[in-house]
């Protein structure tokens, strides 16, 4: 069994992606990582050659600066490194995502045990998004708890940002994948990074979606979403975290928006019903 890994990024030291501690992350179950790097104003190809990992290949590319339509700019990079990728499996992985190294033997007994079966298309990872600080994390039907990132190399597969459309013989739309649990988290970092990068990336980002840039204050955020993380962090990322939490509180005058009731009523009638109401980019056929 032959593992790629595969990424894209631009501008990460300007915009605080702990893209090495990513990619380290996931190496001991490559055989091989491709890294799309595109075009940048600060040193983000020097970072990534400072890895000297022999796994590692790096392929560069120049954005489209007009294709400003539904992130298809996102799609169209990420692809550019997938495409590039020889293994059975590729495991796509965001600039601000770990894998904790207790769950690497779990990872990789999942694709051996679905190698051989074809209806199985992607893993899914249960996902930990950290928020305001590392010791927070968010839970509501509002973000995704789960999502796949491993996903079989013999299919072809676009999409926006982090979601898999697979394209098959007649299916012109392309659909999610069929998937397996991975047994393991993905612990999200984005939203820990200082206000003025995620602002600065709000900025970039925006307009490859058609939209205008929203300013991001973390504290303007429905408290009942947040809990206390009591887990570890992954190894590989703890020099890039401060030693002590970022001191983080919610705006107690912060006024819920249609949005957070629409999450909060969900959330109840979760527990009510014990269910998950969160949305899902896959369909699992497996656990």
């Amino acid at each position: 069994m032959k593992v790629s890994g595969f990424t894209f990024i631009r501008n990460a030291v300007k915009l605080g992606y702990p893209v090495t501690q990513s990619i380290k992350s996931v190496l001991p179950i490559c055989d091989e990582f491709i890294v799309n790097i595109g075009d940048s104003e600060d040193g983000t190809l020097s970072l990534i050659e400072s890895l000297k990992e022999p796994k590692v290949r790096i392929v560069s590319s120049k954005w489209n600066e007009n294709m400003r339509v539904k992130g298809f700019v996102y799609g169209q990079q990420k692809t550019i490194a997938h495409y590039n990728c020889t293994g059975d499996w590729a495991f796509y992985i965001e600039a601000d995502e770990v894998v904790h190294e207790d769950d690497i033997p779990r990872i990789y007994d999942s694709m051996k045990r679905h190698l051989d079966n074809p209806s199985v298309e992607a893993l899914v990872f249960d996902y930990i998004h950290f928020y305001g600080n590392h010791a927070t994390c968010l839970d509501s039907p509002g973000w995704y708890r789960r999502a796949p990132r491993v996903i079989r190399n013999t299919l072809r597969a676009y999409s926006p940002d982090g979601l898999f459309f697979v394209v098959l013989e007649g299916n012109k739309k392309g659909r999610y994948p069929n998937a397996a649990l991975a047994n393991a988290k993905m612990y999200h970092y984005g939203w820990v990074r200082s206000e003025e990068q995620m602002n600065e990336k709000s900025r970039r980002v925006s307009k490859y979606w058609g939209a205008e840039p929203l300013e991001i204050s973390y504290l303007d955020i429905d408290p009942s979403v947040l809990k206390e993380f009591r887990g570890s962090h992954p190894a590989v990322i703890k020099g890039w975290l401060p030693a002590v939490p970022v001191p983080f509180t919610v705006n107690k005058g912060y006024r819920l928006t249609p949005r957070d009731r629409r999450h909060g009523w969900m959330k109840k009638m979760e527990g009510i019903l014990g269910i998950d109401l969160s949305k899902k980019h896959f369909r699992l056929i497996e656990g």
